[in-house]
Parts: C-alpha cells; sequence; structure tokens
C-alpha cells in the first residue's frame, strides 16, 4: 500500500506541475482573474471554495502532525499557495518517514 500512496502522490505533483504550467504558458493566472468573478462565473468561484476548504481541512490534520509554529506556518503557505502539489509533497514526506513494517496507520497520528 505505501507504493501505492507514493505513486498515487508523485502522479498527482507532477501533474499539476504539468497542467499548471501549460495554462500559465498560455494565459497569467493575474489575467484570469475576471473569470473568477461571482456574477460572470459562479461556478468557478464555488469551486475554489471547494478547493480551498479542502485546503484548510488538510492543513487542520498538518497542523496537528507538526510540532512547530514554523512548521505549521510553512506548511499553511506552502499548502494555500500550492494546494494539491504542496499536499502531495508533504505526504510523499510523510510517506518517506514510515520505517519498515510500521503500519500506515502510522502516518495518521503525531509523531511520539
Amino acid at each position: 500500500m505505501k507504493k501505492f500512496l507514493v505513486v498515487l502522490f508523485l502522479g498527482i505533483i507532477v501533474t499539476m506541475l504539468v497542467v499548471t504550467s501549460l495554462a500559465s504558458l498560455r494565459r497569467p493566472i493575474w489575467d484570469s482573474a475576471a473569470e473568477f468573478h461571482w456574477r460572470s462565473s459562479p461556478w468557478s468561484v464555488a469551486t475554489l471554495f471547494d478547493a480551498y476548504f479542502g485546503f484548510l481541512t488538510f492543513y487542520v490534520w498538518v497542523a496537528y502532525k507538526e510540532r512547530t509554529a514554523a512548521a505549521r506556518v510553512v506548511w499553511f503557505i506552502l499548502i494555500m499557495a500550492l494546494g494539491n502539489m504542496a499536499m502531495s509533497a508533504y505526504m510523499l514526506l510523510q510517506l518517506s518517514k514510515l520505517r519498515s513494517g510500521q503500519p500506515l496507520e502510522s502516518l495518521l497520528l503525531r509523531a511520539k
């Protein structure tokens, strides 16, 4: 299962990097602000709210896992700025810390 999760989160990072790079090359994000107005595109706004509430939900778990305020602040900024790329990087980091034979359930808990 650990190998599957590593492949999954690597796939997410690579896919998001490619898609984001291609979109940025075609049209910079700062040129797209008008498309995210409630009146012109309510579903774009709803999707952004959904994504950021998902990022915030994931961050609550990260804040529980991390012991220092500095790490919590850094991960908050990374998750809010990079979304699924940062979340996948966090998961890959946590998976790399998992020792051989240690159950996956250990990923969910704070290290002692």
